[in-house]
């Protein structure tokens, strides 16, 4: 099990908690944590699959699971009070792509791994999810990332020096720090040490908050380590007890800031999860012949691959119930 995590003082969005939440609060939140789904939205490398003007196996391909958007996923749970919740890791340029194809209504708020491009340019797209929930959107980032953030949408962080009063996101900044957790809603997410190439980056261990038993706890303790090249000593305590591992594995061939598909396996044997899916994958890669290569336990995920309790595949379709009245935003 991870080190004795140290307290956090920071408010949860909305006044739902903290990262130390009281001894009342877990109380009524025991075995609230229900129906909860971790949901690959993207799996592909920065260029997605198929890649511009590329012919070859993978960008050409029947198969859906060589078709790939940009690495990002969703946590979905329902919270104590039956309240359905989502919280985003990364927001892709395909982040509209990938909220329209599942049906995404909501975000409680978002976790951020590092600055790239591929893992932040989707960020605009949430003031839709704004103007459906009427209320603003917490984004979790170390100072780097955030920095960037800052820097990028100067629009949204500065929107009093825009031209003209326009719809933007409406996003709450809220530091993280390595190994200094954050629970929301009935979960803890823990940011832990990772290098992506030279580049000090965060993955995140997914797990129940303390006090809260998550019903039928699969796929929990789960640890999220896209674009990684290197895992930190101090970081291994934090990848022990996994039911399952979410690990970058690039291609074949070396890549000085990702792990090869060898190096991701290699690195999954030693942290022995229960069930281990390789993510931000090239077009190198076509999915039929190296998923068969992998060993037990060890596969490539694919995007809408869903997994839960009790299912371990693509996510169902959505249903989608016609309104009555669209939501209109302010301002376009």
């Amino acid at each position: 099990m991870p080190p004795a995590q140290r307290s956090c003082s920071m408010p949860c969005p909305h006044g739902t908690g903290t990262a130390r939440a009281g001894p009342q609060r877990h109380a009524a939140m025991l075995d609230a944590v229900k129906d909860l789904r971790f949901l690959f939205l993207g799996t592909g490398t920065s260029g997605g699959i198929p890649v511009i003007a590329c012919d070859c196996a993978a960008c050409t391909s029947d198969d859906p699971r060589d078709r790939r958007t940009r690495q990002g996923a969703a946590v979905l749970w329902t919270d104590a009070d039956g309240h359905e919740r989502c919280v985003l890791i990364d927001t892709t340029p395909d982040l509209r792509e990938q909220a329209l194809r599942h049906d995404l209504r909501r975000c409680d708020a978002i976790l951020f791994t590092h600055s790239h491009v591929d893992h932040v340019f989707g960020l605009d797209e949430v003031r839709r999810f704004n103007a459906v929930m009427k209320a603003p959107i917490d984004i979790y980032a170390d100072e780097h990332t955030m920095q960037a953030l800052r820097r990028v949408y100067r629009h949204i962080f500065d929107k009093n020096s825009n031209i003209n009063d326009s719809f933007v996101a409406t996003l709450i900044p809220r530091p993280l720090e390595p190994e200094l957790p954050i629970d929301l809603h009935g979960l803890r997410f823990t940011p832990i040490r990772l290098l992506h190439g030279k580049m000090p980056i965060l993955g995140f261990r997914i797990e129940a908050a303390p006090d809260v038993r998550v019903a039928h706890a699969p796929p929990l303790p789960l640890a999220y380590c896209t674009d990684t090249s290197g895992i930190p000593t101090e970081t291994w305590a934090y990848l022990e007890g996994l039911d399952t591992l979410v690990l970058d594995g690039l291609r074949q061939r070396h890549h000085p800031t990702h792990f090869t598909i060898d190096r991701a396996v290699d690195h999954a044997l030693q942290i022995g999860a229960r069930r281990t899916w390789l993510v931000h994958i090239a077009h190198e890669v076509l999915h039929s012949e190296v998923d068969q290569t992998l060993p037990e336990g060890i596969a490539l995920a694919y995007d809408a691959l869903m997994l839960s309790a009790d299912h371990e595949g693509p996510a169902p379709e959505p249903v989608r119930q016609t309104k009555s009245a669209p939501i209109e935003p302010p301002g376009h």
